[in-house]
């Protein structure tokens, strides 16, 4: 049995991963899901100033306050950002580090300079228009590949916003985070904006220290195909 991490994305909380949760603890598996400041049942705690480091802390912190050890370590899209740097804290508290459709930056890269310009450009517009220039507002789940009416309902009432500053801020070091056991996961067919996470899939594709897997389901595979979800990353357990 194994001790299982899963973190959020962008906007979204704990929440997000409750069906996988639900299988792998039936699994016998210990199951975390944390939520970062701002997001789900934390959003009362959303201010401007949370960024990027406060998020690589929260997930710091669970491994220090929870007692976790030998662990997989599961990020999703923006969490990405947030395990990679998180990881030069917890690496030895981690087996394996599984970035599921997730950012995978090197040091000093920010969201925006992953995205790129012209995703960074919509995304302040968007804070400017609607979230008095410091936030970005909730997306509709429809976004990220969930298409069912009733889950999408479900979705929609938990998104949060998110800081914009956790998505202009670079990354602090990273190299633990590449230098570690891992494993790459693309989402196919991806119900993202083209190209948005293309850095990541070709980083991960063309370094042979990370490994790479497709999965057949959106963005929010946790969501939309948690059967599947499950059965890859208990592979990724039986592989090791």
């Amino acid at each position: 049995m194994a001790n299982f991490v899963l973190l959020h994305g962008g906007r979204h909380g704990g929440w997000c991963w409750r069906r996988v949760t639900t299988r792998l603890r039936a699994a016998g598996h210990e199951v975390h899901t944390p939520t970062l400041t701002g997001s789900g049942e934390r959003a009362h705690l959303l201010t401007p100033h949370i960024g990027l480091d406060t998020h690589v802390r929260d997930l710091a912190a669970v491994f220090h306050y929870e007692d976790i050890t030998d662990a997989v370590l599961v990020a999703h899209s923006y969490g990405g950002m947030v395990a990679c740097g998180a990881m030069q804290q917890i690496a030895d508290r981690v087996r394996s580090l599984v970035l599921l459709d997730a950012h995978l930056p090197h040091e000093g890269e920010s969201v925006f300079d992953l995205n790129g310009p012209q995703r960074a450009d919509a995304m302040i517009a968007l804070a400017n228009q609607s979230g008095e220039g410091w936030y970005i507002p909730p997306a509709d789940a429809g976004r990220y590949g969930i298409t069912d009416p009733a889950d999408r309902a479900w979705a929609n009432a938990r998104m949060t916003a998110q800081p914009l500053k956790t998505y202009q801020d670079p990354s602090g070091p990273t190299d633990r985070a590449w230098s570690h056991p891992g494993l790459f996961v693309e989402c196919v067919p991806s119900s993202l904006e083209p190209h948005l996470l293309d850095r990541a899939r070709a980083r991960s594709a063309a370094d042979t220290r990370i490994g790479y897997r497709v999965l057949s389901a959106a963005h929010n595979a946790m969501v939309t195909a948690p059967e599947a979800l499950t059965t890859l990353l208990t592979e990724v357990l039986a592989s090791e």
